[in-house]
């Protein structure tokens, strides 16, 4: 991979960059900073982790990460799949629309792109908690009942191709590759934000986005409910009166818990729940609210809902976590840290493969995201899908890749004999799922 860590990207990380090193004239010479920096996060998490079990802090949880991890995948994927969408609209209202000709090489445009997306993002982000239709994709990063830095890359895949409006205002003068800059700077921010570990940055809390504000706005206690919508600065929301300090221990996740790991629901789920709404309500006005005001909005009730129809929650809390047998936490950590390396390595060299075989790719991914989505559930059909999966690997890899031709002979028999292995496993598990359910009908 052509990822590589340095102290430049560790700087990237908190925004502390030299704008005359990260200004670019043209949108392809802009780095793909999110790709970059992945590494990082993986190295960032591994020494929370460690941290937390220091400190006796059970705020991990290997499935819920996995969980996770499995949401930014999907919205990587989407990224990869409809690159350049977003920012389609903005180039052009740049292209005809502009009022002004900021320089693109000007460190003063680089400031005022700065605070204009993150002055966006707010609103962008307070609109994805105001507007179901833009909740339903946001809810997403809301669904895990932890926090940590795995619940960072818990993104939307549709969120982005939702919101691009609200950036819109800054292409009459920011040039583009100025602002896909800082929009990439102001997400990777986000990602170390989202801690327990770190309790109070003192008189940085004043003007910054931080862990201690960023836990709040994660919560669902009651107290914490559509507040602190900023990205890098805090000060947006005292400004427009969303502001709230963090008092009593927080308690994660959405109002509503989900209950499950499989990506496609998680994704898609409110979607559903909001079509089924708008089927069913009467009355044009009642339908357009459906969509366009508040989450908790109900016929009669104000546009965001009334604060007493949501649970009032206290810590401690039982988390979703299902019980699983240790071989089974094992197979799942494996079998995804692999899709996990497969999918950093088809973002990192998107541009060399052909379109077929990056779309193969990402099915192949998504298949094996739902199927350990399937085992964490502990759906009685998972191990079935789980098999298929296997020997589709198994099957593709032996057909395509012919291992005497390769350089990486050692590497490609070891992946055979793993996906071999695990589909005689299920086939075994199987096997022993049907005679015992015959045994029982012939007793």
């Amino acid at each position: 991979m052509k990822t590589e860590i340095s102290l430049k990207s560790l700087g990237r990380l908190f925004y502390i960059v030299d704008p005359r090193e990260e200004t670019f004239e043209k949108i392809e010479d802009v780095p793909d900073y999110v790709t970059e920096v992945l590494p990082l996060f993986i190295i960032i998490m591994f020494i929370e982790i460690l941290m937390s079990l220091w400190k006796k802090k059970p705020n991990y949880s290997l499935l819920d990460s996995v969980g996770s991890i499995s949401q930014g995948i999907c919205s990587e994927s989407a990224k990869l799949l409809f690159k350049g969408v977003p920012l389609a609209a903005y180039i052009w209202v740049y292209d005809n629309w502009r009022v002004t000709n900021l320089p693109w090489n000007s460190v003063w445009t680089w400031l005022i792109c700065f605070i204009g997306v993150d002055f966006g993002y707010y609103w962008l982000h307070r609109a994805s908690h105001e507007i179901n239709i833009l909740w339903a994709a946001h809810q997403v990063h809301h669904s895990s009942e932890y926090y940590n830095v795995t619940t960072a890359v818990r993104q939307s895949a549709l969120q982005n191709y939702l919101t691009w409006m609200f950036y819109l205002p800054l292409a009459l003068g920011i040039p583009p590759s100025v602002f896909l800059i800082h929009q990439q700077f102001n997400l990777i921010y986000q990602f170390w934000i989202h801690t327990e570990l770190i309790r109070n940055l003192g008189p940085l809390e004043y003007i910054l986005n931080t862990p201690r504000h960023h836990r709040v706005h994660h919560g669902r206690n009651r107290y914490c409910i559509d507040k602190n919508y900023a990205g890098t600065f805090i000060i947006w929301d005292r400004i427009f009166g969303t502001f709230e300090c963090e008092e009593e221990e927080v308690v994660y996740g959405a109002t509503h818990p989900v209950t499950t790991f499989d990506p496609f629901y998680l994704q898609l789920g409110h979607f559903t729940h909001i079509f089924k709404t708008f089927w069913e309500v009467k009355g044009f006005t009642n339908k357009l609210s459906v969509l366009f005001k508040g989450p908790g909005w109900a016929p009669g009730k104000p546009r965001l809902g009334l604060i007493q129809d949501i649970p009032d929650v206290h810590a401690p809390i039982d988390r979703y976590n299902p019980h699983l047998p240790t071989w089974c936490k094992v197979y799942v950590l494996v079998h995804f840290s692999l899709i996990l390396v497969a999918f950093m390595e088809l973002a990192d060299r998107d541009g060399s493969f052909n379109q077929l075989t990056v779309i193969c790719g990402l099915m192949y991914c998504m298949l094996s995201l739902t199927s350990f989505g399937l085992i964490m559930d502990k759906k009685y059909w998972a191990p079935l899908v789980e098999f298929a999966r296997c020997l589709l690997y198994y099957t593709v890899d032996l057909y395509f890749l012919p291992s005497e031709e390769s350089s990486y002979y050692v590497f490609i028999m070891a992946l055979r004999a793993v996906f071999l292995f695990s589909a005689l496993l299920w086939t075994l598990f199987l096997v022993q799922v049907v005679s015992l359910k015959f045994h029982k009908k012939i007793k």
